[in-house]
C-alpha cells in the first residue's frame, strides 16, 4: 500500500479537526439516508443565483440597497464562479437600460420576479442549486407577511408557489428585509435552506444583517473551517455574530435576531449547534461551484478535487448524526472517512 506523506498528514488532520469540533467511504455512505441528496456538489450540476432587491424611501436607503446588491453581484462572480448568465439581478423599476447599470436584469416587481424565475426555469437542469437573495424591506405577519417590491407586494405564500416549479432543484432562501420572519417561515419546504434576518414581524426596523452576510462571502471570511469554501450555515454564524457586535459596539439593544430553517418545519433555529434540529443541511451546503479554481487542473485531478468535496461532506453529514451511533460504531466511521480523505488528497497533490 502506498504510504501517504506527513504533509499531506499534516493538512488532512487539521481539516479533520476544525471539522468535527468546528462545524466518503461506501461503508459510511450505506447509513446515509435519502435527504442526504440535498446540495450534492456533481461536476454536472451549475449554481444560480437571483438577487431581488425592493424599493426604499430615503437617499442612504436606497443607496445602501443598491451597494449590497451590487456587491453581492461581483462577489458572487468574482469568487465564487458565477458568471452575468447565472446571476439575475431584479431591481426598482427597470433593468440595464433604463438605470444605466447592464448588471440588473429586470424590475423587482412581480411581472419582473415572475418573468425572471420562468427563465430560469427553462434553463436549470435537475440536480441544480438556486439561491435567492432578498434586499429591501418587508411588512406584516403569517398569511400576511410580504416582501416590498415596485408596484404590489408579494406574500410570502404567493412567493413560495412560485418557487413550486423547482421541485428538482435544490433551493436556498436568504432574507434579508425588515419583519422577514413569517414571508421566510411560508418558504420552509424539505431538503430547503431557509435563512430569516429576524425573528419576528415586530423586528421590523431596517436590519443590518445583509451587510454582513455579503462580507461572510467577501474574501471567504466566514470559511471557519479553513476549507476555502463557505457554506450556507457558516456564512449565518459570521453575519450573526457580526450583528450581535455591533449592537454591543453601539451600546444597543439588538432589534434583529437572525435564524435558520433547514428541516422543514418551519420553526427557526437562532443558534443552530450539533444538538439543534436545524443546520445539518446548510452545513453541507456551499456557495461555490465545483469548477471553481481547477483552471490548469487535469481531469483526474479535478476528478479527485470533487471527491475530496464529497468526502469533507460525508465527515460533516456524520458528524451530524454521532447521537445515531454507538461511539466505537461512529469513530470507526469517522477513521474510514478520515483515511480516505487523506489518501484522495495526497493523489490530488501529485497531480498539481
Amino acid at each position: 500500500m502506498k504510504l501517504i506523506n506527513a504533509k499531506t498528514w499534516r493538512q488532512v488532520l487539521m481539516t479533520a479537526v476544525t471539522l468535527t469540533v468546528v462545524c466518503g467511504t461506501s461503508a459510511a455512505q450505506e447509513l446515509f439516508t435519502a435527504d442526504t441528496d440535498y446540495f450534492l456538489d456533481s461536476p454536472d450540476a451549475d449554481k444560480y443565483a437571483v438577487i431581488m432587491t425592493g424599493p426604499s424611501v430615503g437617499t442612504e436607503n436606497v443607496a445602501m440597497f443598491r451597494q449590497w446588491s451590487f456587491s453581492l453581484h461581483d462577489i458572487l462572480a468574482r469568487d465564487y464562479g458565477y458568471s452575468s448568465d447565472t446571476i439575475t439581478l431584479l431591481m426598482e423599476q427597470g433593468d440595464g437600460s433604463s438605470t444605466g447599470n447592464e448588471r440588473i436584469d429586470g424590475p423587482c416587481d412581480r411581472t419582473g420576479i415572475e418573468a425572471g424565475l420562468s427563465a430560469l426555469k427553462q434553463r436549470v437542469k435537475p440536480g441544480d442549486q438556486i439561491t435567492l437573495y432578498l434586499i429591501g424591506h418587508g411588512t406584516g405577519a403569517d398569511e400576511e407577511a410580504k416582501f416590498n417590491i415596485a408596484g404590489p407586494d408579494i406574500t410570502g405564500i404567493e412567493f413560495a408557489r412560485l418557487l413550486d416549479q423547482f421541485e428538482q432543484q435544490d433551493i436556498a432562501i436568504i432574507n434579508t428585509t425588515s419583519a422577514s420572519y413569517g414571508f421566510s417561515a411560508s418558504l420552509s419546504d424539505e431538503g430547503r435552506v431557509v435563512i430569516s434576518s429576524t425573528r419576528s414581524p415586530s423586528e421590523k426596523y431596517d436590519p443590518i444583517f445583509s451587510r454582513y452576510f455579503i462580507e461572510a462571502l467577501d474574501g471567504r471570511k466566514g470559511d471557519r473551517d479553513k476549507n476555502n469554501r463557505v457554506s450556507m450555515l457558516e456564512a449565518f454564524n459570521y453575519a450573526k455574530a457580526s450583528v450581535a457586535q455591533w449592537y454591543e459596539d453601539q451600546g444597543r439593544l439588538a432589534a434583529e435576531h437572525a435564524g435558520i430553517d433547514d428541516n422543514g418545519d418551519a420553526l427557526f433555529s437562532l443558534d443552530p449547534t450539533l444538538g439543534e434540529a436545524d443546520g445539518r443541511l446548510a452545513e453541507i451546503a456551499y456557495f461555490d461551484v465545483l469548477e471553481l479554481d481547477t483552471e490548469g487542473l487535469s481531469p483526474q485531478a479535478i476528478a479527485f478535487k470533487a471527491q475530496m468535496q464529497e468526502l469533507e461532506r460525508s465527515v460533516f453529514i456524520l458528524r451530524g448524526r454521532k447521537a445515531d451511533f454507538l461511539e466505537a460504531d461512529y469513530w470507526r466511521q469517522m477513521e474510514e472517512l478520515l483515511v480516505e480523505l487523506a489518501r484522495t488528497t495526497g493523489k490530488f497533490n501529485e497531480l498539481r
